[in-house]
């Protein structure tokens, strides 16, 4: 039975990964700059918490890529430097979640910003959009969310 239902997970996550509301390079969205890493950094926990929001985490996604790589056998070096921060609104959460409970999956919001290693000096700044699956109110909470993300990302590279 152990081994059935290991097959039948594997299966799920099989086909979950074709499923609708999973990330396509549509979904995502990245502008570019010129600001030094450090700069970007600062501006986007600075476009966050300048609307009244805090940030609950920042992941160093660079950091980990770089301190693991030789433990998975990798030795490319793909950032110079990466990091997601995360954060949330109780207003568009509450709207979110009110409409679908199920789109607690979109909570918290996510802004990255990365230097590839082979593009020194180009800073990219973007989001993951939240799918328009969903009831009218699900969709029009989403809509509001993710204008707020790109109103962050554009503000961070000097678009608004």
């Amino acid at each position: 039975m152990r081994k059935l239902s290991g097959l039948i997970f594997v299966g799920l996550f099989l086909l979950g990964s074709a499923l609708p509301g999973q990330a396509s390079d549509d979904d995502v969205k990245v502008l570019k700059t010129k600001a030094p890493f450090a700069d970007v950094k600062q501006d986007v926990s600075d476009a966050i918490v300048n609307r009244g929001y805090v940030i609950d985490y920042t992941a160093k996604i660079g950091g980990m890529l770089a301190r693991t790589g030789k433990d998975v056998g990798s030795s490319k070096k793909i950032y110079n430097n990466a990091e997601t921060v995360q954060f949330c609104s109780a207003v568009l959460s509450r709207k979110m979640m009110e409409a679908d409970p199920a789109d607690i999956a979109f909570c918290p919001f996510v802004v990255f910003y990365y230097e590839r290693a082979d593009q020194l000096g180009t800073v990219y700044v973007g989001f993951r959009e939240l799918d328009d699956d969903g009831s009218d109110a699900s969709e029009a909470a989403k809509k509001m969310i993710n204008k707020l993300l790109e109103d962050i990302i554009k503000e961070v590279v000097g678009g608004s």
